[in-house]
């Protein structure tokens, strides 16, 4: 119909999108990893993983994340991590790691915003030492 405009309104890019998708946000997984167990205060937590299923999961988290495709299909964070110990010191600093390798990988300001939003709502539901904030 003419003037029919609806067609001609595009969909705001999502960060997954902007970021590169999928090849990105794997790339970006394996920077984030490499980086945690390259980190003596944390390596200790991925001894005996399984370090591809992980990553898998992982990537699937962060495109969810990020606006792409919600396809996790993996553990609820809190019983995934439950048991682990991990202090709000440990998961500072887990997080450190993935907004630098999120700047790397062209990450702005919004991005690295909305993704900070999750990491803190879900941050009570993995830190195990009782000083969660």
């Amino acid at each position: 119909m003419a003037g029919d405009r609806t067609d001609s309104i595009a969909t705001p890019a999502s960060h997954y999108e902007r970021l590169g998708g999928a090849p990105t946000i794997r790339e970006a997984v394996d920077r984030f990893y490499d980086r945690l167990l390259g980190d003596a205060e944390l390596a200790h937590y991925f001894t005996d993983v399984d370090m591809p299923r992980l990553k898998r999961h992982q990537v699937l988290l962060l495109s969810q994340v990020l606006g792409g495709p919600a396809q996790y299909d993996g553990r609820e964070l809190g019983d995934a991590h439950r048991g682990l110990g991990i202090s709000a010191a440990h998961y500072d600093r887990v997080v450190d790691h993935l907004v630098t390798v999120l700047t790397e990988m062209g990450a702005d300001e919004a991005a690295l915003a909305d993704a900070g939003k999750v990491l803190a709502g879900v941050k009570p539901d993995i830190v195990e030492d009782g000083v969660a904030s």
